[in-house]
């Protein structure tokens, strides 16, 4: 992995090596690092990974525009994923005149429309020209495929020469500490050799079947400096073993760690927003 500083405005385009740039790298309540988003890039083909409240702040911190974006995936529907997801999908139908891309599948996509973006986008128009609309009316939808031999949900996608894979993640629960009766959240295999983790609990079980499934060469992990029954723990992350904590970069933290510094305890970095991530 090489690090590049952010120049003038965001890439949306590369000579083809896998770029990663965080739009932020704080949690849900950060006002300074923003909110954990990023934009993935290779060579023609780009994937915004979530689109929070602050993605839109961001894209102007970094001189460049929300409506670039024509792909974007969603890891689950807290407010620092999906809260700017209402101002992409205005500008496409206002402004663009075209449909952003949104790959999730048939269940995310009922719940996301019914339960978080209805309320701001089902009726729109001029006055006395009001119309309902629903979610094929602002986005193309993306339908990933089913891949066998997991041991949890995983799915496939392709952008161009830009693979995507998601599996579920443990986030936050109804009861008996599992993905399965918990929300609805994803974390992202990239090119079969970069994990996004997403938002998620301490997951030893799927950091092992990751690492010994695929050729893993770099981490973007959840991580919490607080005590946290959602997110996983710096404590908890310092037990695994060193190859892994060696590969592992860790984002989605409050205000007050941004100055941290983590190789001591064996890990590579902390994630930094308007850094490009190359590979």
């Amino acid at each position: 992995m090489t690090t590049r500083e952010f120049n003038s405005e965001i890439e949306f385009t590369n000579g083809g090596q896998l770029s990663f740039f965080f739009l932020g790298s704080g949690n849900a309540f950060s006002k300074v690092l923003l909110n954990t988003n990023l934009l993935i890039v290779k060579g023609n083909e780009h994937l915004l990974v979530d689109c929070g409240a602050l993605a839109p702040v961001a894209f102007k911190k970094f001189n460049s525009n929300l409506s670039n974006v024509q792909n974007l995936i969603v890891t689950h529907a807290h407010a620092d994923h999906i809260g700017g997801i209402e101002e992409l999908a205005l500008i496409g139908r206002y402004v663009k005149h075209s449909k952003p891309n949104l790959i999730c599948e048939k269940r995310f996509k009922k719940e996301l429309w019914n339960k978080s973006l209805r309320g701001g986008l089902g009726m729109c128009g001029e006055e006395g020209q009001r119309q309902k609309l629903n979610f094929d009316d602002y986005f193309t939808w993306k339908t990933p495929s089913k891949v066998k031999g997991a041991p949890r949900p995983f799915l496939n996608y392709d952008i161009g020469a830009l693979n995507i894979k998601v599996f579920r993640t443990k986030h936050e629960f109804v009861s008996n500490n599992t993905w399965k009766t918990g929300m609805y959240s994803l974390g992202l295999l990239i090119d079969e050799r970069i994990v996004v983790s997403g938002d998620t609990k301490f997951d030893r079980e799927l950091l092992d079947w990751l690492n010994s499934s695929y050729k893993i060469e770099h981490i973007f992990h959840d991580c919490s400096f607080k005590k946290s029954a959602v997110h996983a723990c710096y404590e908890e992350l310092k037990t695994l073993p060193e190859e892994i904590k060696a590969k592992m970069t860790l984002c989605h933290y409050d205000d007050d760690s941004a100055g941290f510094n983590p190789a001591p305890d064996g890990f590579a970095s902390l994630c930094k927003p308007g850094v490009y991530y190359e590979f």
